[in-house]
Protein backbone atom coordinates (compact mmCIF):
# COMPACT_ATOMS: atom_id res chain seq x y z
CA UNK A 1 0.00 0.00 0.00
CA UNK A 2 1.48 3.44 -0.57
CA UNK A 3 1.79 4.99 2.24
CA UNK A 4 -0.16 8.40 3.05
CA UNK A 5 2.68 11.72 2.95
CA UNK A 6 2.08 15.22 3.24
CA UNK A 7 3.56 17.05 0.18
CA UNK A 8 3.03 17.36 -3.56
CA UNK A 9 -0.06 15.23 -4.63
CA UNK A 10 -2.33 14.92 -7.57
CA UNK A 11 -5.39 13.38 -8.50
CA UNK A 12 -7.34 13.21 -12.19
CA UNK A 13 -8.92 10.91 -14.42
CA UNK A 14 -9.25 11.26 -17.92
CA UNK A 15 -11.73 9.01 -19.86
CA UNK A 16 -12.20 8.78 -23.70
CA UNK A 17 -14.06 6.70 -26.20
CA UNK A 18 -10.78 4.81 -26.41
CA UNK A 19 -9.10 4.80 -23.17
CA UNK A 20 -9.84 5.18 -19.46
CA UNK A 21 -7.08 6.33 -16.98
CA UNK A 22 -6.80 6.94 -13.24
CA UNK A 23 -3.77 8.63 -12.02
CA UNK A 24 -2.62 9.31 -8.05
CA UNK A 25 0.80 10.23 -8.01
CA UNK A 26 2.45 11.83 -4.64
CA UNK A 27 6.15 13.60 -6.10
CA UNK A 28 7.54 13.24 -2.59
CA UNK A 29 7.48 9.35 -2.13
CA UNK A 30 9.02 6.81 -1.81
CA UNK A 31 8.96 5.10 -5.45
CA UNK A 32 6.15 2.67 -4.81
CA UNK A 33 3.95 1.94 -7.18
CA UNK A 34 0.52 0.28 -7.85
CA UNK A 35 0.02 -0.54 -11.89
CA UNK A 36 -2.94 -1.92 -13.00
CA UNK A 37 -2.21 -1.79 -16.93
CA UNK A 38 -2.56 -4.71 -18.92
CA UNK A 39 0.38 -4.19 -21.09
CA UNK A 40 3.06 -5.30 -19.58
CA UNK A 41 5.57 -3.42 -21.33
CA UNK A 42 4.34 -0.30 -20.11
CA UNK A 43 3.26 -1.17 -16.99
CA UNK A 44 7.10 -2.45 -16.55
CA UNK A 45 8.15 1.51 -17.60
CA UNK A 46 5.60 3.51 -15.19
CA UNK A 47 6.97 1.57 -12.50
CA UNK A 48 10.57 2.19 -13.69
CA UNK A 49 9.72 6.17 -13.68
CA UNK A 50 7.69 5.40 -10.33
CA UNK A 51 11.33 4.14 -8.79
CA UNK A 52 13.27 6.34 -9.91
CA UNK A 53 11.87 9.36 -9.50
CA UNK A 54 10.82 8.91 -5.95
CA UNK A 55 7.36 9.67 -6.96
CA UNK A 56 4.41 7.13 -5.55
CA UNK A 57 2.28 6.06 -7.96
CA UNK A 58 -1.72 4.87 -8.29
CA UNK A 59 -2.85 3.90 -11.67
CA UNK A 60 -5.22 2.18 -13.47
CA UNK A 61 -5.46 1.97 -16.76
CA UNK A 62 -8.04 0.37 -19.90
CA UNK A 63 -8.33 1.00 -23.44
CA UNK A 64 -9.11 -0.22 -26.57
CA UNK A 65 -5.86 -0.84 -28.74
CA UNK A 66 -2.05 -0.59 -27.18
CA UNK A 67 -1.08 2.91 -29.28
CA UNK A 68 -3.99 4.74 -27.56
CA UNK A 69 -3.47 3.06 -24.41
CA UNK A 70 0.22 3.83 -24.22
CA UNK A 71 -0.41 7.50 -25.42
CA UNK A 72 -3.27 8.27 -22.96
CA UNK A 73 -1.00 6.55 -19.88
CA UNK A 74 1.77 9.34 -20.56
CA UNK A 75 -0.62 12.52 -20.86
CA UNK A 76 -2.47 11.21 -17.49
CA UNK A 77 0.24 10.57 -16.11
CA UNK A 78 2.56 13.94 -17.29
CA UNK A 79 -0.47 16.30 -16.47
CA UNK A 80 0.00 14.33 -12.76
CA UNK A 81 3.15 15.70 -12.40
CA UNK A 82 2.64 18.70 -13.44
CA UNK A 83 -0.40 19.52 -11.15
CA UNK A 84 1.55 17.62 -7.91
CA UNK A 85 4.22 20.16 -9.24
CA UNK A 86 2.30 23.12 -8.64
CA UNK A 87 3.86 26.62 -8.39
CA UNK A 88 6.29 26.03 -5.81
CA UNK A 89 9.79 26.66 -6.78
CA UNK A 90 12.02 23.68 -7.95
CA UNK A 91 15.74 22.73 -9.06
CA UNK A 92 14.47 22.96 -12.51
CA UNK A 93 17.24 21.78 -14.47
CA UNK A 94 19.05 18.11 -14.11
CA UNK A 95 20.62 15.31 -15.93
CA UNK A 96 21.08 11.93 -15.38
CA UNK A 97 23.11 8.92 -17.14
CA UNK A 98 22.15 5.47 -16.89
CA UNK A 99 23.81 2.30 -18.14
CA UNK A 100 21.88 -0.84 -18.34
CA UNK A 101 23.97 -3.48 -19.93
CA UNK A 102 25.54 -2.47 -23.34
CA UNK A 103 23.15 0.33 -23.41
CA UNK A 104 24.29 3.86 -21.94
CA UNK A 105 21.45 6.49 -22.01
CA UNK A 106 21.35 10.41 -20.94
CA UNK A 107 18.55 12.39 -20.46
CA UNK A 108 18.14 15.99 -19.23
CA UNK A 109 14.97 17.79 -17.96
CA UNK A 110 14.08 21.29 -17.90
CA UNK A 111 10.63 22.17 -15.75
CA UNK A 112 10.31 25.16 -17.68
CA UNK A 113 6.49 25.28 -18.79
CA UNK A 114 8.38 25.44 -22.55
CA UNK A 115 7.63 22.23 -24.30
CA UNK A 116 10.17 20.82 -26.14
CA UNK A 117 11.43 17.28 -27.02
CA UNK A 118 14.60 16.02 -28.79
CA UNK A 119 14.26 11.97 -28.47
CA UNK A 120 16.64 9.47 -29.26
CA UNK A 121 14.81 5.98 -29.04
CA UNK A 122 15.08 2.86 -31.39
CA UNK A 123 10.76 2.52 -30.38
CA UNK A 124 8.32 4.70 -31.83
CA UNK A 125 5.78 3.47 -29.34
CA UNK A 126 7.42 5.03 -26.40
CA UNK A 127 9.07 8.11 -28.12
CA UNK A 128 5.61 8.65 -28.71
CA UNK A 129 5.37 8.11 -25.12
CA UNK A 130 7.85 10.52 -23.94
CA UNK A 131 6.45 13.15 -25.91
CA UNK A 132 3.01 12.57 -24.66
CA UNK A 133 4.10 12.73 -21.07
CA UNK A 134 6.80 15.87 -21.94
CA UNK A 135 3.78 17.71 -23.30
CA UNK A 136 1.76 17.62 -20.33
CA UNK A 137 4.70 18.06 -18.23
CA UNK A 138 5.06 21.38 -20.13
CA UNK A 139 8.92 20.01 -19.87
CA UNK A 140 11.81 20.08 -21.86
CA UNK A 141 13.12 16.83 -22.70
CA UNK A 142 16.77 15.91 -24.52
CA UNK A 143 17.15 12.08 -24.62
CA UNK A 144 20.78 10.45 -25.94
CA UNK A 145 21.51 7.15 -27.00
CA UNK A 146 25.59 7.28 -26.10
CA UNK A 147 25.58 3.66 -27.13
CA UNK A 148 23.58 0.24 -27.18
CA UNK A 149 22.51 -2.50 -29.37
CA UNK A 150 19.20 -3.77 -27.77
CA UNK A 151 15.98 -1.68 -27.63
CA UNK A 152 14.53 -2.86 -24.69
CA UNK A 153 17.69 -1.63 -22.76
CA UNK A 154 17.87 1.47 -24.08
CA UNK A 155 14.18 1.87 -23.75
CA UNK A 156 14.56 0.83 -20.12
CA UNK A 157 17.70 2.86 -19.06
CA UNK A 158 15.86 6.02 -20.68
CA UNK A 159 13.27 5.77 -18.31
CA UNK A 160 15.84 5.41 -15.33
CA UNK A 161 17.13 8.08 -16.32
CA UNK A 162 13.95 10.26 -16.67
CA UNK A 163 13.12 9.48 -13.36
CA UNK A 164 16.55 10.35 -11.68
CA UNK A 165 16.99 13.83 -13.91
CA UNK A 166 12.95 14.33 -12.36
CA UNK A 167 13.54 13.57 -9.05
CA UNK A 168 16.44 16.33 -9.26
CA UNK A 169 15.01 18.48 -11.24
CA UNK A 170 11.47 18.27 -9.13
CA UNK A 171 13.86 18.81 -5.54
CA UNK A 172 12.20 22.28 -3.87
CA UNK A 173 14.66 25.30 -4.12
CA UNK A 174 14.51 28.19 -2.06
CA UNK A 175 13.66 30.18 -4.62
CA UNK A 176 12.41 30.64 -8.38
CA UNK A 177 15.84 29.36 -10.54
CA UNK A 178 15.02 31.63 -13.64
CA UNK A 179 16.31 35.09 -14.92
CA UNK A 180 12.33 35.45 -15.46
CA UNK A 181 11.19 35.27 -12.05
CA UNK A 182 7.85 33.85 -11.62
CA UNK A 183 6.03 33.70 -14.71
CA UNK A 184 2.09 35.31 -14.29
CA UNK A 185 -1.16 34.59 -16.53
CA UNK A 186 -3.58 36.94 -16.70
CA UNK A 187 -6.90 36.22 -18.74
CA UNK A 188 -8.33 39.05 -21.57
Amino acid sequence: MIAKRQGRAAELTRETKETKVRVKVELDGAGECRCDIPDPFLRHMIETLARYSGADLRIYARGDIEHHLIEDVAIAVGRAYAKAMGVTPVKRIASATVPMDEALVQVTVDLIDRPFVHIDLPDQMYEHFLRSFVMELRATLHTMVIRGKDPHHIVEATFKALGMALKDAMSLSPTVVSTKSTVRWRAG
